[in-house]
């Protein structure tokens, strides 16, 4: 059985070195430093920006208004639209070795979207695949409650040597997500729901971020030998060196 290391490490306070690591984690599988790993972690509370938000007019203010709301701001790694991650979210980020990353793109977000969807019905929720009208980050692989709203949002980065598929699955405080989404939204200029974003918790009343993490192994364990592992300190030391790259700065 393949062997799969799975990682749960976040750093409070630094959302830019967040994005750091994971991609520090992107080049070091991408060369073969190190194998196949998936991140796992409660992430701190911030909106993540693609690279296409940065560039229109309103992202400036979307910092601001992300920051007002009590959220940090940091660039991902992933395209589409901004995110939100908080404390009662679950983050996963997927590095796998790929000879040639292009082929398998939607392969990858078949199996992620799946995976959690999966994981999502062992605890009772209708979990599906696909977006829902209105949706913030909009894609066909996100996972929705019903067809109503949407748990958990997913997006991809390759790079020569290796793929990365990572998103949040969000648990529970969904009013949390929207206090920063409605606003960063408008700011951005971009349309927005908040009647699309939902929670775990919405659906099948309180459950612990843990419970969902637990879910998403056991579905993992099935076809997979888990191995717990970390971060060494060659790799924090590139995430330190990539940190500046991933800071919000309107």
């Amino acid at each position: 059985m393949d062997r799969l290391h799975v990682v749960d490490r976040a750093f409070p306070g630094r959302a830019a070195l967040d994005t750091a690591a994971s991609r520090a984690l992107l080049q070091a599988v991408a060369c073969g430093e190190r194998p196949e790993t998936l991140r796992l972690y409660r992430p701190d509370d911030v909106v993540a920006f693609s690279s296409t938000d940065a560039q229109r007019p309103g992202f400036a203010a979307a910092i601001r208004a992300a920051r007002a709301a009590g959220f940090d701001a940091a660039l991902r790694l992933a395209g589409g639209s901004a995110a939100v991650f908080h404390r009662e979210t679950l983050a996963f980020g997927w590095c796998r070795p790929a000879p040639d990353p292009r082929l398998g793109i939607r392969a990858r977000f078949e199996e992620m979207a799946e995976l959690v969807a999966r994981a999502l019905r062992r605890h009772g929720v209708d979990a599906r695949v696909g977006a829902v009208p209105g949706e913030y980050c909009p894609g066909e692989y996100s996972v929705n409650a019903g067809g109503r709203t949407k748990l958990m949002g997913v997006g991809q980065r390759i790079v020569r040597g290796a793929s990365w598929v990572g998103g949040v699955i969000v648990v529970g405080a969904s009013a949390r997500a929207d206090a920063a989404l409605s606003p960063v939204y408008a700011a951005l200029e971009l349309a927005y729901d908040a009647q699309a974003t939902g929670s775990v918790e919405d659906e099948i009343g309180p459950v612990e971020v843990d419970t969902v993490r637990d879910a998403l192994l056991a579905e993992l364990a099935s076809a997979r030998e888990l191995a717990d592992t970390d971060f060494d300190d060659a790799l924090l030391e590139v995430a330190a060196q990539l940190e500046p790259r991933h800071r919000a700065e309107g």
